[in-house]
């Protein structure tokens, strides 16, 4: 594998071993020149005598998810927390979310169908705000104003024919989010509300609490928040398909039969092969060794995906190697989580990697983002997945190294050794070439992304510790 190359005039003292995995990995970068990152800060909890912890209501009744100890499934992303509203709008009324804009990173409101598949977003930027209020995710904008106001209105609808999606979409706006039935009887409908690296400080809901449902019968009656809850059933049982937030067992032992043909470790290989997520026969046919379909579609194969995210991923398996190492360059991105006052603007709007368990368990270990990843001076990450026992000594930030754990129990169904590692790109903006988003096809990964491309290898704990020396006194 070709790694960037090294740079001499960078480079720490070394030689032999050293040396040599100092130009295997690609380390042009000596770790304590690393830009420093934001440290990691969990929300205040929003503490209640539920078993689950989080604030939730009648409406949004099925949250917060996010990494453990909230509802831990379909992969969320450890920095977010996203809550799901299942319910029916009665014939001939109206539903809208009334709500304040969130003081984070990202928020969006996402529609979906019995299989777990996205239908429309509508992110944050597209809102338009009350009058007397502003939009803070707009670049430039307020991120501080008090006057933040919004209301979206739901259509128990499809949307329209060629609507847009996962792209960055600036200058457009979106008044109404489409989120037809499924199901049977009467029918469910289906949304998620994500919120994204909230500001440091604030709790789950980013300092600004749950948006309010406001339903509109069709005598005219208007009801409120709690008040609406019965008339749209949201705690009818679900009717989802038994694949839309895992794989089955039995379809995951298949899998992994057909995988055993090909080595004792495949899918995983060394270096790591990245996929694209894209439906759900593609995801199976990473276990086969077939092609992607040509007509396969973009984020149709993930849990509850979001659609302003690309995803691409690698099945990771300590039979290679105890410690992967992954390098590439960091797309730049707004800094937010120190609450800053404007809305800034990078090639993408967020980005991280996340440490998963299997596709039969789709529960997230840890993710790390932008803002919270060690940057060298040339622009590269060093990224480090290991299981906790094995994690080299300066794989720390402040050596300019950020580590991921490998859950004790692997895939959490089968192989203790399987680690699913994923990268997602968010929004990217028209002019970035180099974006999970603008890879042209399967297989041209690496090619569309250039240095972006997460070029990684497998290495020995002890081996990581040569290679990259940490010096944090001065001597």
């Amino acid at each position: 594998m070709k790694f960037k190359p090294f740079s001499p005039a960078l480079k720490p003292a070394a030689s032999g071993l050293a040396a040599a995995l100092l130009s295997l990995l690609g380390l042009a970068t000596p770790p304590s020149q690393a830009q420093s990152a934001a440290p990691a800060s969990a929300p205040l909890v929003t503490s209640s005598a539920d078993p689950i912890p989080g604030p939730r209501d009648c409406f949004w009744a099925r949250g917060p998810a996010s990494a453990d100890p909230y509802l831990n499934i379909a992969y969320p992303d450890a920095a977010t927390y996203y809550w799901a509203a299942v319910f029916s709008v009665p014939a001939g009324a109206k539903l809208r979310l009334e709500g304040k804009f969130a003081h984070s990173r990202y928020m969006s409101f996402i529609s979906y169908d019995g299989a777990g598949r996205p239908i429309e977003s509508v992110a944050d930027y597209l809102i338009q705000p009350l009058p007397g209020s502003s939009n803070p995710f707009l670049e430039g904008a307020d991120r501080k104003s008090t006057q933040r106001s919004y209301s979206l209105e739901v259509l128990d609808a499809a949307p329209p024919a060629g609507i847009k999606t996962g792209m960055n979409l600036v200058g457009e706006h979106r008044a109404q989010l489409h989120a037809p039935r499924y199901g049977g009887g009467p029918g469910q409908q289906a949304v998620l509300y994500r919120i994204y690296a909230g500001d440091k400080g604030t709790d789950e809901s980013a300092g600004v609490g749950l948006p309010t449902p406001v339903l509109t019968l069709a005598d005219g009656r208007e009801l409120r928040g709690s008040q609406t809850c019965q008339a749209l059933r949201t705690r009818q049982p679900l009717q989802l398909d038994a694949a839309a937030m895992a794989v089955p067992m039995d379809k995951y032992y298949e899998l992994l039969k057909e995988a055993a043909k090909k080595s004792p470790f495949f899918p995983a290989t060394n270096p790591p092969t990245w996929h694209q997520q894209l439906d759900r026969q593609a995801l199976y046919d990473i276990y086969t060794g077939k092609p992607p379909a040509a007509d396969a579609r973009r984020s149709e194969g993930g849990f509850y995906p979001n659609l302003d995210n690309q995803y691409i991923r690698t099945i990771v398996n300590r039979k290679l190697g105890k410690v992967l190492v992954v390098r590439g360059k960091a797309p730049t991105t707004p800094r937010t989580l120190n609450g800053d006052a404007k809305m800034g603007t990078g090639e993408l709007r967020y980005w991280s990697f996340c440490s998963n368990q299997g596709f039969a368990n789709t529960r997230v270990n840890a993710c790390v983002h932008d803002e919270a990843i060690p940057v060298g001076p040339d622009g590269y990450y060093t990224l480090v997945l290991s299981r906790k026992a094995d994690r080299p000594r300066n794989a720390i930030p402040q050596c300019g190294v950020s580590w991921l754990p490998m859950a004790d129990d692997g895939d959490g169904a089968v192989d203790e050794d399987v680690t699913v590692l994923q990268l997602r790109h968010m929004l990217g903006t028209q002019n970035f070439k180099h974006s999970v988003q603008a890879i042209g096809k399967p297989g041209d990964e690496a090619k569309d992304m250039g240095e972006y491309f997460p070029r990684g290898s497998y290495i020995s704990t002890s081996a990581f510790e040569i290679a990259v020396p940490c010096l944090l006194e001065k001597r």
